[in-house]
């Protein structure tokens, strides 16, 4: 039986170009641009520290397959944060009615505001006729 590793083992092959059997910030970088993408040097690091757990600043195998699963929760918790800010607006620390009409306005999907409470109801768990940010993250992850 194949072990369920063999993959990220060999992806980590191909991306480790010195042989150490882990992968630096610059063989992060290099690999980006083979497949086409864009890393600068200090991205690939912060990528390799957030998922870092023995503090070598490489990638081993465990860690290479925590990367091409998601980065890590703290990248997700982030950039779900960066949403919500966008669309709360108010400083109200929660989405309005009003907040979500602005901001589907902005993305080219204008509504009115019934249509916006009747879309945070479908979410607002709690019945304050807003969206905190847990409501929110529930909502996104559908």
């Amino acid at each position: 039986m194949r072990s369920p590793f063999a993959d990220f083992e060999r992806a980590l092959l191909c991306f480790d170009s010195d042989g150490d059997g882990k992968i630096s910030a610059s063989e992060l970088c290099h690999c980006m641009r083979i497949a086409g993408g864009e890393m600068s040097r200090a991205e690939a690091e912060a990528f390799v520290l957030s998922v870092d757990s023995d503090g070598d600043g490489l990638l081993d195998v465990d860690e290479f397959m925590t990367l091409v699963e998601g980065g890590g929760e703290e990248e997700e918790e982030r950039e779900m944060r960066q949403a919500f800010v966008m669309y709360e607006m108010e400083g109200e620390g929660c989405i309005t009615p009003r907040s979500l009409k602005r901001m589907l306005s902005r993305l080219g999907t204008p509504r009115d505001i019934e249509a916006c409470e009747v879309m945070i109801s479908r979410f607002d768990e709690n019945g304050d006729g807003v969206l905190s940010f847990e409501e929110f993250r529930k909502m996104m992850a559908l």
